[in-house]
């Protein structure tokens, strides 16, 4: 059995429908992962996770091996024991750190050297301790050690990142030695499509079980964002899964899947559910305003999820304003629902042939307003 099967192609875009079986089960993608940074997806239990129908999540290399530690997280039977999470993982490999905390690290040849953010003691980190890590965790699938080019970035610039980042995605390849773990290398190169090209080409004649696209959506606009997938995403090899790091508002899903990216990962769900912010077809709602003190409806009359099966907009701002805890639990379920259930749609929609009318009906939905109830 292949690890990757593509079931479905879309006869007008990139898009497709594919499977991608890991130890702890199959993946059915285009998927979005929920991320759980610290071994937790903030505010929820794995089992409501699950729930909603997630089948893989992503932890963080640079924060776990921080705190608890690897060593302390192996021992206690890995990261899916440890954390009671009976689906996929996926491990980054803390390349984001590199570029999030610029301000305390350091980049050569040979890897990075940073403060930790919880105390200030130094640490460093080659390819090869990020494979020693990730194994350490015991993720399904592990993601190469890279550097996360900023915007803006001189072609310089992009070019030297690019071409460390394929010196060490080498390293990592040769360093990786478990074998339930599927090893996925990141595709570099700022907003230089040529660069982009020329990454995608090394990568792949070193014959990864995935590709990654990283560097995007950190500050670029999101034209530029499309059209570095269109070069790069054609260039990846057909027959291996295509995750496009921390990108995921409902839109970038639509237009990832479009351009043929099959994975997805982004805290927006999460985080935007702790700041008010929740998702619906028509947009997204701040539940705090005002104008909800007074709303008995549910968030989405459509929605199925336990929050809007159980509870008004008003006693939603209610929980806001007081900051009470149950608020974030609750809004946090919502958004998840809907992102789990807007790709469930999108694969339901490339298997019976019709993503492009569903991508019409998306915007049409987006583009109008709150339906009326009955």
């Amino acid at each position: 059995m292949k690890a990757f099967e593509v079931l479905a192609e879309d006869s007008k875009s990139r898009a497709r429908r594919a499977r991608l079986h890991t130890t702890h089960g199959a993946v059915e993608t285009p998927v979005f992962m929920p991320v759980g940074t610290q071994a937790t997806v903030k505010s929820l239990s794995p089992d409501e996770v699950h729930a909603l129908g997630a089948r893989i999540i992503l932890g963080n290399t640079y924060h776990l091996s921080l705190r608890p530690g690897a060593e302390r997280i192996a021992r206690l039977g890995g990261l899916h024991a440890f954390m009671a999470w009976p689906g996929a993982i996926l491990t980054d490999s803390g390349g984001f750190q590199v570029f999030s905390l610029a301000t305390i690290r350091t980049i050569d040849e040979d890897g990075v050297t940073f403060q930790s953010h919880i105390d200030g003691s130094r640490h460093r980190i080659t390819p090869e301790s990020c494979m020693e890590i990730q194994e350490l965790l015991g993720s399904d699938i592990a993601m190469c050690l890279d550097e996360c080019t900023p915007y803006p970035a001189s072609r310089e610039y992009a070019q030297a990142s690019m071409e460390r980042t394929v010196r060490w995605a080498r390293r990592c390849r040769d360093a990786h030695k478990r074998e339930d773990q599927m090893l996925f290398a990141i595709v570099q190169g700022g907003v230089f499509e040529d660069l982009r090209r020329a990454c995608v080409e090394a990568l792949a004649a070193m014959d990864f079980p995935g590709y990654a696209v990283g560097s995007l959506a950190v500050g670029e606009p999101k034209d530029v964002m499309l059209d570095v997938l269109e070069a790069v995403v054609p260039n990846l090899p057909h027959d291996k899964p295509r995750y496009l790091m921390g990108v995921g508002m409902p839109e970038d899903l639509v237009e990832g899947v479009w351009r043929g990216i099959d994975m997805f990962d982004c805290v927006v769900p999460t985080r935007n559910a702790r700041n008010g912010m929740v998702f619906t077809p028509w947009g997204a709602l701040q539940i705090k305003h005002s104008c909800y003190a007074d709303d008995s409806k549910p968030i989405d009359a459509n929605c199925s999820c336990y929050t809007c099966r159980t509870f008004s907009r008003a006693y939603l701002r209610h929980l806001f304003v007081a900051k009470e805890l149950l608020v974030y639990r609750l809004l946090s379920l919502h958004n998840l629902h809907y992102f789990l259930t807007l790709m469930e749609s999108i694969r339901d929609a490339l298997v019976r042939g019709c993503f492009e009318a569903f991508r019409r009906e998306f915007y049409a939905q987006r583009s109008g307003s709150e339906p009326i109830a009955d």
